[in-house]
């Protein structure tokens, strides 16, 4: 599972979730937290943070389509390489998981949706779909079933409910298979929705 973090944050965060998830009878499993790379962010007036791109005030008002390409880019050939270094490990992209949080969900997203090998499932939490206009062209056939459980805070004040629910109808109308699951909660991660994906982890892993 390469689970992929935050704005601002590091791979250390959801470090301590694992330990609160129901693995019952999965295989062993590697859990992979990158860190983003530091680069300068817009919207928090340039300082300099961990980031998987460039991020403006104006993606965040339902207008994703800004989203800083070149960086979403760079950080989808990173995750790519992180898949490709647990293959040369000896665990197929069958039994690889996409998952992230914020902008780390919109880097699951980007990624698993056009990597050319079946992939487990891809988790995508409090996020939305960078890049969504070129994904119709760019989509690969192999994950076009593959398990997708998107997430989404009904308070969230960072990445309105509507960007989540949105990325949710486009992929459905794509043909995609997303089971979506919405909380009482702001852009955070709670207790019910924690369960939620222990219960999907274990479906995909076991499969």
């Amino acid at each position: 599972v390469i689970w992929m973090h935050g704005l601002g944050a590091d791979g250390n965060d959801f470090v301590p979730v694992v330990n609160e998830l129901d693995l019952t009878g999965v295989p062993a499993t590697r859990f992979v937290f990158p860190h983003a790379p530091k680069r300068a962010v817009t919207i928090n007036n340039g300082f300099v943070m961990r980031a998987w791109y460039d991020i403006t005030l104006g993606d965040l008002e339902g207008n994703a389509r800004r989203a800083d390409a070149a960086g979403v880019r760079e950080s989808q050939e990173r995750i790519n390489a992180l898949i490709e270094r647990e293959r040369k490990r000896g665990i197929p992209a069958r039994k690889v998981v996409l998952a992230g949080f914020s902008q780390g969900g919109a880097i699951a997203l980007q990624t698993g949706l056009r990597y050319p090998k079946k992939l487990a499932g891809i988790m995508a939490l409090s996020t939305y779909l960078p890049l969504a206009d070129s994904l119709p062209q760019e989509a690969a056939d192999a994950n076009k079933t593959a398990p997708l459980f998107m997430a989404h805070g009904v308070y969230d004040p960072v990445v309105p409910l509507m960007m989540g629910a949105g990325a949710m109808t486009l992929l459905n109308s794509m043909g995609y298979k997303v089971e979506w699951k919405q909380y009482p909660m702001q852009h955070s991660v709670c207790a019910e929705e924690i369960r939620d994906i222990g219960d999907w982890l274990r479906q995909v892993l076991r499969a």
